[in-house]
């Protein structure tokens, strides 16, 4: 980072967090090959910090009907519209990783209705969106519109539990000024 500061909060040393919150932090070190940014900015607040990535993984990584691909799409197409810098730049890289496209996530970032995917996708990103910025307007027309792309109740509740945790993490990063890693600008883009 040569020098920039990760968030405009503190951030801990590695070695005075939590046993617990250290191991996850390695762990992802190891798995990626550097710690993104956002665990370092987390870890001032080790309670926040374990129930922040409790709700994550069980967005992200649990079985469901969206693929994990298109669970990163609704974290892209929500972060761009709430102007969230660091989970464009950190999720696009992922997205790009899982969709295998070097193109959807600036795509997808910028607009999802010129976004090269599916029909089905553009509806689930429509309602990310609505339900990231707009909640109070969903209807029962909604839903139906993701069950005649045949989304079931339990991928409905999957693309507006992601939309709305990323809404709140888009918030938290923006108020911590949180800076994306260096390493996520080039991941993905050599498909």
């Amino acid at each position: 980072m040569s020098g920039e500061t990760i968030s405009r909060f503190p951030v801990p040393d590695l070695n005075t967090v939590p046993g617990d919150v250290r191991e996850r932090i390695l762990a992802v070190q190891e798995k990626s090959g550097f710690v993104p940014n956002v665990f370092l900015a987390l870890a001032h607040r080790p309670d926040e910090f374990r129930a922040f990535f409790a709700y994550h993984d069980a967005l992200m990584e649990s079985d469901s009907g969206l693929t994990k691909a298109e669970r990163e799409m609704i974290v892209v197409a929500t972060s761009g519209a709430n102007h969230c810098h660091y989970c464009v730049i950190a999720h696009g890289a992922i997205l790009r990783i899982r969709a295998k496209d070097p193109q959807v996530a600036d795509q997808v970032a910028i607009n999802h209705r010129k976004a090269n995917i599916t029909e089905r996708q553009r509806a689930m990103l429509d309602y990310a969106l609505k339900v990231s910025l707009r909640s109070s307007e969903i209807d029962e027309s909604d839903r139906e519109t993701l069950k005649a792309h045949g989304f079931t109740e339990a991928d409905i509740w999957d693309i507006g539990a992601v939309a709305a945790f990323f809404a709140m993490s888009n918030r938290l990063a923006n108020m911590g000024d949180m800076k994306p890693n260096a390493e996520f600008y080039d991941m993905g883009r050599g498909y």
